[in-house]
């Protein structure tokens, strides 16, 4: 399940660049689509997830929220559910009465960087859990690592350069 959360996301988030998506000849409303099309799927996917993790907990009688991972985990769950909400406020901007949309449009940047950091680094806990640990030797363990860090030093610099730029910020 993690595994398409991750892939969700990124792409989802990747689907604004003009250098890493495959979609970069699409229409900015398609794109717009393409990226609520995905983070939709990624809550999707994390919430069946987090369900089967507590039905899984109740019935082995396990404790919850026991490690960084799940605290972690749990945080990122109230994150994204928090930039859902913002992204229907950008999707549906006459509903709410703001005076910027591009502003809102930073902060939805902003926060969606950090949902999306907390969500790599909550996989990343996972990955240095005893069970994972034990399933894989050393460099199989690096891989993953790997291959969770670099797509997130691209998203953040996409979101560095798109967004947070001090040209942008005065908007």
């Amino acid at each position: 399940m993690s595994v398409a959360v991750c892939f969700c996301m990124t792409e989802a988030i990747l689907t604004f660049s003009k250098d890493s998506s495959p979609f970069f000849c699409c229409t900015v409303p398609a794109k717009v689509r393409l990226h609520w099309v995905m983070q939709v799927l990624a809550t999707i996917f994390g919430s069946i997830g987090l369900v089967s993790i507590v039905s899984s907990k109740n019935i082995s009688e396990s404790p919850h929220l026991t490690s960084w991972h799940s605290v972690l985990g749990i945080g990122t769950a109230i994150a994204v559910g928090g930039q859902l909400l913002c992204g229907l406020c950008l999707l549906f901007p006459k509903l709410i009465n703001t005076y910027s949309v591009a502003r809102l449009r930073l902060y939805h940047a902003t926060c969606g960087l950090l949902a999306y950091l907390m969500a790599m680094a909550t996989v990343m806990l996972g990955l240095c859990s005893d069970w994972f640990t034990s399933q894989v030797n050393t460099v199989v363990w690096y891989l993953c690592i790997i291959t969770l860090l670099i797509p997130a030093l691209v998203i953040m610099n996409q979101v560095n350069s798109g967004y947070l730029s001090k040209k942008k910020i005065e908007v």
